[in-house]
């Protein structure tokens, strides 16, 4: 199992996250295009502290939300969604070219993550905006019961999945993210520390409700802007990696 992290989001005088604390621990930086934080030079110093530290690259756009970090969800046609996505890979790409990376996924941000594992039109948007792209790159989305069915989508266009599970989100009754309105929806270190192990070891959730949710997991995020997050990395690294 891999670890991701959502990264590169603060923009001009504004800081969002710690990128420098959990670089070190990462596999995978998700790393913002600029339409819901970042702006050239943070992504510039993003790409290069990630090829410091040997990190894969992935592109982490958004709706046009720059206001509203991202999670507010918008209407927008199937061309004007796909354009937005392509524009902020196209240049993430180039920017991880620029300095010394490949962007290997994408997955994308707040509201529109959230819409896209919500509503299957914005999801198959989302898939034959990434398979169109000029060369392979893969799709990072939830991983829930129905990762069989997304898997077979993906095939379709001969498309590659990473599926993602939280290392700090409390999980609904049926497999989605609890809404952060919810208390509990974001858990403390030692609440995360136990789910962590628990995917590990047994390849389930616990749900809000009490029940233990199977999820197939190849990598799992802790977000840099949630400082029992930042605080738990080392041992959630050591977790996932069998040394703890």
């Amino acid at each position: 199992m891999l670890l991701n992290c959502d990264l590169g989001e603060s923009f001009g005088s504004w800081t969002m996250g710690l990128d420098e604390a959990v670089m070190p621990f990462i596999d995978q930086a998700n790393v913002a295009c600029g339409f819901h934080g970042g702006d050239p030079v943070v992504i510039s110093r993003t790409l290069a502290l990630a090829v410091e530290h040997g990190v894969v690259v992935g592109a982490h756009p958004s709706y046009p939300d720059l206001v509203g970090f991202g999670r507010r969800s918008m209407k927008m046609s199937e061309q004007e969604l796909r354009a937005t996505l392509q524009y902020q890979i196209a240049a993430l790409d180039g920017m991880a070219a620029i300095a010394g990376a490949q962007m290997a996924y994408v997955k994308p941000h707040g509201a529109l993550y959230n819409d896209m594992m919500a509503d299957a039109d914005i999801l198959r948007t989302v898939m034959d905006s990434i398979a169109r792209y000029h060369r392979p790159v893969a799709l990072m989305l939830q991983a829930t019961g129905l990762a069989q069915a997304h898997r077979e989508q993906a095939q379709k266009r001969g498309l590659t999945l990473y599926f993602e599970a939280f290392a700090d989100r409390r999980y609904d009754g049926d497999g989605k993210l609890l809404s952060r309105a919810r208390e509990g929806a974001v858990l403390d270190k030692e609440a995360m520390l136990v789910q962590v192990r628990q995917l590990v070891e047994q390849g389930t959730v616990t749900t809000i409700d009490g029940e233990s949710l199977p999820l197939a997991v190849d990598t799992l995020c802790v977000h840099g802007d949630n400082p029992e997050g930042v605080r738990a990395i080392a041992d959630i690294r050591a977790i996932v990696s069998g040394s703890a």
